[in-house]
């Protein structure tokens, strides 16, 4: 945990308040880590500066849905370098803007400049989103810097996503969907579509990612929108 500086969290936010997009992204627990790293990897090449939490259980997850271990610090380059056939499947992103930089948190750190409402962010996605999150989040919690954060975007009225890879759904977890949703957050879940004819995993997964660019207002081309190349007679 680092020390409060309030002279480099002025200077932070005030260098990457300008045309640039900074962005919050927080792993958690649930199954869907592949989500979570694709999305970081494509606001990184679009551009954007990613302010990066991963929970303890997103680590777990992250070694048995990847084969990825975050012990020892997390890196762009270790994110990206998972060797699952399947990952080494996804489209390169074309290099339109000058890639921008990945800031990792730790999970207790409430010194981060994200954990105030001063600090200047276009948004928070939880991706994937636990339930545990989830009912942390409706309720206003803030036990951690991604309870805090999300808490922060909430109360700041600024974009917070969750995405949730959930199923089935109880009734609590509907409510706690609800409750985020009259808060101001956007329930995003991890259902991907099959209009856009999708031959790979990662064509599934870069679906949801397009889908929260969308909510973001980034630049995503990787798949296919609703009529638009789309043959004429099959809608």
């Amino acid at each position: 945990m680092g020390c409060y500086n309030p002279a480099s969290v002025h200077n932070v936010g005030m260098r990457m308040s300008g045309s640039t997009k900074q962005f919050v992204v927080a792993f958690t627990g649930a199954s869907g880590a592949a989500y979570g790293v694709r999305l970081v990897e494509v606001l990184l090449a679009q551009g954007g500066h990613v302010h990066l939490i991963a929970s303890p259980a997103a680590h777990r997850v992250f070694e048995v849905e990847l084969q990825l271990s975050l012990a020892g610090g997390i890196t762009a380059e270790k994110l990206r370098s998972a060797s699952l056939p399947w990952w080494q499947e996804r489209k390169a992103i074309p290099p339109t803007v000058p890639p921008g930089t990945l800031i990792v948190h730790s999970y207790q750190d409430y010194s981060a400049g994200i954990a105030s409402g001063s600090f200047p962010t276009s948004g928070m996605v939880i991706c994937p989103c636990s339930m545990g999150t989830l009912a942390s989040v409706a309720q206003g919690m803030s036990t951690n810097l991604i309870q805090r954060a999300a808490d922060v975007h909430l109360k700041e009225r600024r974009k917070l996503i969750v995405v949730p890879r959930e199923t089935p759904l109880g009734l609590i977890q509907l409510d706690n969907m609800r409750k985020i949703t009259e808060a101001g957050g956007i329930v995003l879940p991890a259902m991907p579509g099959f209009y856009h004819q999708p031959l790979t995993l990662m064509d599934l997964i870069d679906f949801v990612i397009s889908r929260i660019c969308d909510q973001l207002e980034m630049a995503c081309p990787l798949v296919r929108r609703w009529s638009i190349d789309l043959p004429g007679d099959e809608f």
